[in-house]
């Protein structure tokens, strides 16, 4: 069982979510990041192998964090995504997964000739 989140700070001036659970871990999590994983539907579909690549969200802030119960939280990014419940559970894998996660969505966007840029306004 994932230990409770005792403390969740977000620096906006570097678009990063601080995380720290009880047992003593603790991670910085870009908000491109957590928008890119968000646990919604529209990004992770509804059933294995339905992910949705998300490009273009290097720019990407959060707006709001909203607590829901004891056990997640529901973060709003300023592309106006606010669907996805981040857990603890959630939140641990994050940030213990960073590193591969971040490397298989660089590829990804590569494979498909996508970039972390926002598109250009004409």
């Amino acid at each position: 069982m994932t230990p409770p989140v005792t403390e969740l700070r977000y620096r906006s001036a570097e678009k990063l979510l601080e995380v720290a659970f009880a047992d003593g871990a603790r991670f910085s999590l870009p908000a491109e990041y957590l928008r890119v994983e968000s646990p919604s539907a529209e990004v992770q579909g509804h059933g294995p192998g339905q992910k949705t690549l998300v490009a273009g969200r290097r720019h990407v802030g959060i707006m709001r964090i909203e607590p829901v119960g004891h056990y997640a939280v529901r973060i709003a990014f300023d592309d106006l995504h606010d669907s996805g419940i981040y857990s603890w559970d959630y939140l641990r894998r994050l940030g213990e997964e960073q590193a591969e996660r971040w490397a298989e969505y660089e590829r990804a966007l590569a494979l498909k000739g996508l970039s972390r840029e926002p598109p250009r306004r004409t």
